[in-house]
C-alpha cells in the first residue's frame, strides 16, 4: 500500500464540492483520483467497477445516501476505506457506526484532508495485515477496547480508553468524560462494561462506569447507600446491584 498511489473515488451530488475536492486532491502526493460519482447508486456501481481504495463520500444525497453506500461497501471484500465529507455534523454518530475512517466538514481544510488520507492509508495497511476471520476471533479473547472515535466540530476525535475518567448513560448514548470535556458515542452500557478492561474500570451503577483510580473514596448516605467520591469532586451513587464492587475495591 505504501508504494502504490491511494486510489480515490469522490462522491458528491454538488458539482462545486466535487470540483473543490478534485483540486485539493491534485495537490496531495501519492493520490490517484479514479473517478467521481454524483449519487449513491452511481457510487456503488463505480466502486464495483473500479475497486477504489478510498471513498470521499458525501452523506446527504437524494436516493441512496452516504451512510447507505458505506453499509453496502462494508460487505465487499476487500472493502474500501470511507471518509465522509459533509456540511452537517449531526451525522457523526451514524458515521461512527459504519466504521468511517474520518469525518470532514465542508469546506474541507487541506491539512485535514491530508490527515484523513493518512488515516485511510493506515486503515488499509492494518486491514491487509489482519489475520483470517477465524484467527481474529481467537485473538480477540482477552483483549479490551483501547480507543474510541467520537465527533466534534472538526471531525472525529480519538479517545484512548485509559484516558476516560467515567462513562455515563444518556438514553441510547454513552457520554465519555475526559477531564473537563465529554463526548457522546452510540454504545450500550453492557457492551462498554464487557469491552473495557476490568483491571482499569468498574461499573458502579446501571448508568455509570468509572475508572478505578479516579475513585478517591466511598461514603454512605443517610439511607445507607454507598456513594463514590471521584477525583474531580463529583459523587457517583452506587447501585444496589453493584455494592459488591465497593467491597471488592476496598478489600472487604
Amino acid at each position: 500500500m505504501d508504494d502504490q498511489p491511494l486510489r480515490v473515488l469522490v462522491v458528491d451530488d454538488e458539482p462545486l464540492a466535487t470540483e473543490r475536492l478534485q483540486l485539493l486532491l491534485a495537490r496531495c502526493e501519492g493520490v490517484d483520483l479514479v473517478g467521481t460519482a454524483s449519487d449513491g447508486e452511481g457510487a456503488v456501481r463505480m466502486s464495483e467497477a473500479l475497486s477504489p481504495d478510498l471513498l470521499l463520500l458525501d452523506i446527504a444525497m437524494p436516493g441512496l445516501d452516504g451512510i447507505d453506500v458505506a453499509r453496502a461497501m462494508a460487505g465487499r471484500q476487500p472493502s474500501p476505506a470511507v471518509v465522509f465529507v459533509t456540511a452537517f455534523d449531526q451525522f457523526a454518530v451514524a458515521a461512527f457506526e459504519v466504521a468511517a475512517v474520518d469525518y470532514l466538514m465542508k469546506p474541507v481544510d487541506p491539512a485535514r484532508l491530508e490527515r484523513a488520507l493518512t488515516r485511510a492509508r493506515e486503515h488499509l495497511r492494518r486491514s491487509t495485515s489482519e489475520p483470517t476471520p477465524a484467527a481474529s476471533v481467537a485473538l480477540a479473547r482477552g483483549r479490551y477496547l483501547e480507543e474510541f472515535w467520537a465527533s466534534d466540530l472538526t471531525g472525529l476525535v480519538r479517545i484512548a480508553s485509559r484516558d476516560i475518567d467515567r462513562v455515563s448513560a444518556e438514553r441510547d448514548y454513552m457520554r465519555l468524560h475526559v477531564g473537563p470535556r465529554s463526548w457522546l458515542i452510540h454504545h450500550s452500557m453492557a457492551a462498554l462494561e464487557e469491552g473495557l478492561d476490568p483491571e482499569l474500570f468498574v461499573r458502579l451503577h446501571r448508568s455509570a462506569i468509572v475508572r478505578r483510580d479516579f475513585i478517591t473514596g466511598f461514603q454512605r448516605n443517610p439511607s445507607g447507600r454507598w456513594i463514590a467520591r471521584l477525583a474531580d469532586g463529583a459523587e457517583q451513587p452506587v447501585g444496589r446491584l453493584y455494592a459488591d464492587s465497593v467491597r471488592a475495591i476496598a478489600g472487604r
